[in-house]
């Protein structure tokens, strides 16, 4: 045998010794890829979180209880799992608990609960959540609304409903920490029925849970969260016996129509051109003598233009005469901060999302959509709409980050899932409500107010929102055709800020005062 095949064989008896020792076999199993090794994947904790906290209100100290957790949606007749909704409620409690105590709370049958949840769809409750009804906030930079450089953290927010009513903030399946169980598919909940239909289940089982069938009941939605709301409170009351106090609509959208820009659809060149003269307004694009009007002066100017003169000339089409085509497109020219010649080569007709794209050009700059008080540079200034909106760039990172955070650290839930604040959920299923038509789902909110004439309706509207603007949600509140007598259930409130009005501290605050006396007033009916 040769010398180096003697010392090949003396390494692999040497190696073979090593390995077999105890020592190294324990070691090799804490660095190995075996599964006992690994931390364990936590989708949802086996209970929910409960914390205790404290809140400075309007003078008042609320002490209250967070509880994030989930509850499991049945599904068939056998009851099998179907989905699993991710919520977070606050309860105000009578004072702070005492050491070893139990906390108390304030009988139920005085004490209001709203059931909270934004749009998109396939988007969290976040918005509403850290933006204005709970009792923590984002940290904007600065009273305008801007985001500023991370980390972004939660403050106590001052401006909180929770002096009001408590809260449950609904995350719908595919969002945030909700999910479909099992073999169920997500998209058996992803359209506009499945949806409601699963939200109204989760109500349902929620006030049975809790104790809080006692409770007066309100319902909250942003966006497509006031699609949702507008048919949720049909479904619980014609489904499940459940009445409806009030019902919150912040930037709303009901009717389809008043935003579609579709071909043949001239209803949404109508209703946005006020919040056109608002935004050009803002960003100081008028000439002199409109420039220097109030606000509010000159929307009443456009709006009536809008609805007579405008709305005359659109239904004529070609058969307008060229005279009258050039009076009323200076005039549209004027009001939007465009040139007449841009407004002659569009019909007429400026749109989403070229507006946000032609305003600002010659200034190198795009406005945003949700809120176009914000603007932003492109890669270059010769396209047709923008190349992001800057007014979700400005919310959707201190948002996330400040949501996760606050999850883990102070309600002291802890879910390895992707907490998923607004993601895809097309496609959306309109089946049954938007069937070859566009959808609209006013009427469902007409009948419930007729079945409960006691239920009252808040709604609320950015001048700066270009996605549901402002006269688009009076156009659909004033089609509603409930009867005359209910007319004063309705409160339309309007702010100088877009589709989030309480990214704008004076908007937060005026929102919060708004809304104490809706809630004031409802209840006291």
């Amino acid at each position: 045998m040769s010398i180096f095949l003697k010392q090949f064989l003396a390494v692999v008896v040497l190696l073979a010794a090593i390995v077999a020792t105890p020592a190294f076999a324990q070691d090799a199993d804490e660095g190995g890829d075996d599964d006992a090794s690994r931390a364990e994947f936590v989708a949802h904790p086996d209970e929910p979180s409960v914390t205790y906290h404290s809140v400075e209100i309007n003078g008042e100290t609320v002490h209250y209880q967070a509880t994030a957790g989930t509850i499991v949606l049945p599904k068939g007749k056998d009851n099998e799992p179907g989905a699993r909704i991710f919520h977070i409620a606050y309860r105000k409690m009578v004072g702070p608990i005492e050491p070893g105590g139990e906390p108390a709370f304030p009988d139920a049958a005085t004490r209001p609960l709203t059931f909270s949840f934004n749009g998109g769809p396939g988007s969290s409750s976040v918005w509403l959540h850290l933006g204005v009804f709970g009792p923590m906030r984002v940290d904007h930079a600065d009273d305008f609304g801007n985001p500023g450089p991370p980390p972004h953290r939660v403050v106590p927010n001052e401006f909180s409903l929770l002096d009001q009513s408590d809260f449950v903030f609904i995350d719908p399946v595919s969002t945030g920490y909700s999910r479909a169980e099992g073999e169920t598919s997500p998209k058996d909940y992803h359209g506009l029925n499945e949806d409601i239909g699963s939200v109204g289940e989760f109500i349902r089982m929620y006030l049975g849970r809790e104790s809080r069938w006692a409770s007066p009941r309100f319902v909250a939605g942003e966006s497509y969260g006031t699609t949702r709301a507008a048919g949720l409170v049909r479904e619980l009351q014609n489904t499940h016996g459940i009445a409806t106090n009030g019902v919150i609509l912040i930037s709303a959208v009901l009717n389809f129509q008043t935003i579609r820009f579709d071909v043949g659809n001239d209803l949404p060149h109508i209703l946005f051109l006020p919040t056109f003269a608002a935004v050009a307004h803002f960003h100081e694009a008028l000439r002199p003598d409109l420039q220097q009007r109030e606000l509010k002066s000159l929307l009443d100017e456009v709006e009536r233009f809008a609805t007579n003169d405008y709305t005359l000339a659109l239904m004529q089409g070609s058969a307008l005469s060229d005279n009258d085509r050039q009076r009323i497109a200076e005039r549209v020219a004027s009001y939007t901060g465009l040139s007449t010649e841009y407004v002659l080569r569009v019909n007429l007709r400026p749109d989403m999302p070229r507006y946000p794209k032609e305003l600002l050009r010659e200034r190198g700059q795009t406005v945003g959509r949700l809120d176009a008080r914000f603007t932003a540079q492109d890669r270059d200034d010769g396209g047709d709409s923008y190349e992001f909106d800057p007014s979700y760039t400005a919310i959707r990172s201190i948002y996330t980050e400040s949501m996760n955070g606050y999850l883990r650290e102070q309600l002291g839930y802890e879910s390895d899932l992707r907490y998923e604040i607004l993601t895809n959920v097309w496609p959306w299923s309109f089946k049954g409500v938007g069937d070859n038509r566009y959808t609209n789902v006013a009427e469902r909110l007409r009948a419930t107010m007729q079945q409960l004439p006691f239920m009252r309706v808040f709604v609320a509207s950015g001048y700066h929102d270009l996605a549901t603007p402002y006269y688009a949600t009076e156009y659909t509140m004033n089609h509603l055709m409930v009867r005359p007598e209910l007319r004063d259930n309705i409160e339309i409130h309007e702010y100088e800020a877009g589709h989030m009005m309480y990214v704008s501290k004076p908007g937060l605050a005026k929102l919060k005062r708004d809304l104490d006396g809706f809630y004031e007033a409802t209840l006291e009916d």
